[in-house]
């Protein structure tokens, strides 16, 4: 199978473009495009996520790990304790249970493609506890008060 690639608006043939979450997370201007929900012997899915400029992804995570391209743009990403400038191109592991955010806050679009296992635990949200302790550092409290 082909999914032919619109350059122009980032969307490939015959996948939809879908709210990034309905389950009541919080994040801005986020959309999903599933290009690949596993099959014959590749239990994973591929997906395709875009932040417009300003957006961002939720802050979370999980026990799974995730394997992200950027694919589009620039912006910023908090994984665990730092955070990152990331641009198209850039190949980044997400360990399980480390928290992390896509920022699309340099003025540009932020896209990316995630490799995930199709069996996967569901994210989980940081509690007070775990936010207070994050605002503990001033690279991070800047970056989470940028909202």
């Amino acid at each position: 199978m082909i999914r032919k690639f619109d350059s122009e608006n980032f969307k490939w043939d015959g996948v939809d473009t879908l709210v990034y979450k309905q389950d009541g997370s919080p994040f801005k201007d986020v959309t999903r495009q599933v290009l690949y929900d596993g099959a014959y012997d590749i239990p994973c899915q591929f997906r395709y996520f875009e932040c417009l400029p300003g957006g961002y992804s939720t802050l979370e995570y999980h026990e799974h790990t995730h394997m992200v391209m950027i694919g589009r743009g620039k912006g910023q990403l908090l994984l665990g304790d730092e955070i990152y400038d990331v641009a198209q191109g850039d190949f980044i592991e997400i360990p399980g249970n480390t928290i992390h955010q896509f920022r699309a806050n340099k003025g540009d679009y932020i896209g990316f493609f995630c490799l995930v296992n199709k069996d996967r635990d569901k994210v989980k949200l940081l509690t007070d506890e775990q936010m207070e302790t994050l605002r503990q550092k001033p690279k991070i409290k800047e970056f989470l008060e940028g909202l």
